[in-house]
């Protein structure tokens, strides 16, 4: 199976990451620091993100939430609504 499921979904938009592998877990508290305004990572987040991912890594994980954060603030303006792709107990794959 691909993706989340909806436990994982709702844990996420509960800021609950403490489910989740510690690779993972620090990925999405760093996603969370870059949504905030300001955004801004610890020095002890990034520590903690050195200890699983390469400068490189970082580079391109930090590159993707800051696009996704573009995106949804974008689409704020305009008014975008959802796509529909995500349903309660549906999966696409």
């Amino acid at each position: 199976m691909y993706g989340l499921s909806d436990d994982e979904i709702a844990a996420i938009h509960q800021g609950q990451f403490e489910g989740f592998a510690p690779a993972e877990s620090v990925l999405l508290r760093m996603a969370d620091c870059l949504a905030d305004t300001p955004s801004n990572v610890s020095e002890e987040l990034y520590q903690e993100l050195r200890s699983h991912f390469s400068e490189e890594q970082l580079i391109e994980l930090t590159a993707t939430a800051a696009l996704e954060n573009f995106r949804a603030r974008y689409n704020r303006v305009f008014d975008v609504g959802s796509d529909g792709l995500y349903r309660k107990g549906l999966r696409f794959k």
